[in-house]
């Protein structure tokens, strides 16, 4: 079995939406198969908010989990690693590698924290472009994403045109709704509101209630039901789970305390939020759309509540309207926003069938 490294490179500077400079800058990534002779083959797969660089496989045999893709990305997979090059980088502004606010801040020698300067979906594209720079990749075959993932494929397909010829946005939005602004603020809130240093308990309160939107009605009855912990008893205290559903997402916010950084959760969420692809439009989505050259697959799950259908059919019919190639895919599964992590077969037929139309191998 071959196990897969997390990489690294550096640039100078990076000029931010903003007009602010930040620099050095270092991106971490990941690539499953290999390049071809030409260039032509490589897909640059976008990861959600609490994703990073580690899309498929393993570092060793002592790693307990593949990475957070791991079912669509590999020989034989949705995005075959025999045929394609496919590459995943930590996004501007996380904290697996790629600088971001847990990053030593060269003016101070400290890390940034809330110094770090605010950025944008469009940074976190721009940010990429010089990793493929680096590699001499000057148009992907495709670029993928789920949820965030999804907005910043539309983003590369929006800013740059010429460098990618396939879209494959998932689970996503050309623009956040209300709600989703108003679940990301309160996580964000209870992060601010913890005295302490680092502030874990508001960063697992955040996970929870993000983590409550990831799932669909249907898989959380299925899941917990009203099942309780053990005898029922009116002796349980506040604060100690007395369903199988509070156990669950106690343990979510646990975990997610392990390996991620407050300061990017409210760097990325406040990103997410003010995405607005319309707004390079002046207004409208057609108009933000209208450069673009590639071919589009647009999936929606039926059970995902926190990126309604609305969503993506506001995607196809901008494109629609610009008579661009669109496909529109609707996957039936009951696993809510988080279908696009758990759903492997719907996703690869439609996935692989769409890649195979595509003659630009």
């Amino acid at each position: 079995m071959d196990f897969v490294k997390t990489e690294y490179i550096e640039f100078a500077e990076l000029i931010l939406e903003s007009g602010e400079k930040l620099g050095p800058v270092k991106v971490a990534y990941e690539t499953y198969g290999t390049l071809n002779a030409d260039k032509s083959n490589a897909i640059l797969v976008f990861h959600a908010l609490s994703g990073d660089a580690h899309a498929a496989g393993k570092h060793s045999a002592d790693e307990k989990k593949s990475g957070w893709w791991d079912g669509l990305i590999g020989e034989g997979k949705a995005f075959d690693a025999s045929k394609y090059f496919v590459i995943c980088a930590n996004v501007l502004g996380g904290c697996s590698g790629t600088t971001g606010p847990s990053s030593i801040n060269p003016g101070t020698g400290k890390p940034y924290g809330q110094d770090f300067p605010l950025i944008t979906i469009k940074d976190m594209v721009n940010c990429q472009i010089p990793l493929l720079d680096h590699m001499g990749i000057h148009s992907l075959l495709a670029t993928t994403g789920g949820s965030m993932g999804g907005m910043l494929a539309l983003q590369l397909a929006g800013s740059y045109p010429d460098r990618v010829r396939n879209v494959i946005p998932i689970a996503t939005s050309a623009r956040v709704s209300a709600q989703n602004i108003a679940f990301n603020e309160v996580g964000r809130r209870a992060i601010l509101a913890d005295p302490k240093t680092p502030p874990n308990d508001g960063l697992a309160i955040a996970r929870m209630i993000g983590h409550i939107t990831y799932l669909s009605d249907e898989a959380m009855r299925r899941k917990f039901g009203r099942k309780e912990k053990g005898e029922k008893s009116f002796t349980t205290k506040f604060g100690d789970p007395q369903f199988e559903v509070e156990s669950y997402l106690q343990h979510q916010g646990l975990a997610f305390i392990e390996r991620f950084d407050a300061h990017s959760y409210l760097y990325i969420t406040k990103a997410i939020d003010r995405f607005d692809l319309s707004v390079e439009g002046n207004g409208s989505l057609k108009d933000a759309l209208a450069k673009c050259k590639s071919r589009f697959l647009v999936i929606h799950f039926n059970s995902d509540w926190l990126f309604p259908e609305y969503q993506a059919l506001e995607i196809v019919d901008a494109l629609k309207d610009n008579s661009a190639n669109v496909s529109y895919r609707v996957i039936d599964a009951d696993f809510g926003h988080d279908s696009f992590l758990i759903e492997v077969e719907e996703q690869t037929k439609a996935i692989a069938s769409f890649l195979a139309g595509s003659n630009s191998i």
